[in-house]
């Protein structure tokens, strides 16, 4: 079994920062992408930020400038550095990652329960 463990989300005024964390756990073999997405209430969830096994990342245009994603492959965890936050950030926080259990010959994706953030003054 494979688990993703979200922590780091609360409540921010507009213009601060917040670092969210997730940690994977396991029958890990191997991690290949891993990323944030979120959800806010009434929308779709959609992808913040990714980043590949050779640190290549993306984010949504929304988010360019203000959040950095960074990963630590050592402790299977995936950080989202989350600066200038705006009313609009606020959303439930879902990490994912594509993980190949050591019984498994294939990836798969798994998602964490979800942090709340909430940017408001």
């Amino acid at each position: 079994q494979v688990q993703l463990v979200e922590s780091g989300g609360g409540l921010v005024q507009p213009g601060g920062s917040l670092r969210l964390s997730c940690v994977a756990s396991g029958s890990i073999f191997r991690i290949a992408a891993m990323g944030w997405y979120r959800q806010a209430p009434g929308k779709e969830r959609e992808l913040v930020a990714l980043i590949t096994t050779n640190l290549s990342t993306n984010y949504t245009d929304s988010v360019k400038g203000r959040f950095t994603i960074s990963r630590d492959n050592a402790k299977n965890t995936v950080y989202l550095q989350m600066n200038s936050l705006k009313p609009e950030d606020t959303a439930v926080y879902y990490c994912n990652a594509v993980i190949r259990q050591r019984t498994g010959t294939t990836f798969r994706p798994y998602w964490g329960q979800g942090t709340q953030v909430t940017v408001s003054s």
